[in-house]
């Protein structure tokens, strides 16, 4: 996949944002009439797109009747040791104008398939849901 594509609001706070998730700007431009850029991290390429009149996002993270985008996922298994923490430290290095964080679900255990997962999520800059986890094993009794 080359990227993904975000529509924001504001593309300052949008990159603040994704920068303190680990994200960089690696090339900036403009669609049609908008500030645009391309920003590298987390094994990923994401696109943020500023809409020159923003309407609200919707709430897809709680209308269990929408279809369509849900939310992007990083895997921080090899990057960090606790999401409880990395939500901690995350929450204290945005600048104020993002902060407090906004934490959808707190980090829970998950068994997917056979591993065993530590899941969270949390709203972007625009209220957009991102969903982080970390791999803690391999679920008891489920053959890989």
């Amino acid at each position: 996949m080359h990227h993904a594509s975000i529509r924001t609001a504001n593309i300052h706070q949008a990159i603040a944002f994704y920068e303190q998730l680990g994200f960089r700007v690696t090339e900036r431009f403009t669609a049609g009439i908008t500030l645009a850029c391309w920003m590298e991290g987390l094994g990923g390429r994401i696109e943020l797109l500023q809409v020159p009149e923003p309407k609200p996002a919707a709430d897809v993270f709680s209308d269990e009747h929408y279809t369509g985008y849900y939310h992007l996922s990083f895997d921080l298994t090899d990057q960090i040791d606790s999401l409880p923490q990395w939500l901690a430290d995350l929450d204290q290095r945005l600048p104020a104008e993002l902060a407090p964080l906004q934490v959808l679900l707190p980090p829970t255990q998950q068994i997917i398939g056979a591993a065993v997962y530590e899941v969270a999520f949390i709203a972007d800059a625009d209220g957009l849901p991102l969903e982080f986890l970390r791999k803690q094993g391999q679920a008891l009794g489920i053959p890989v």
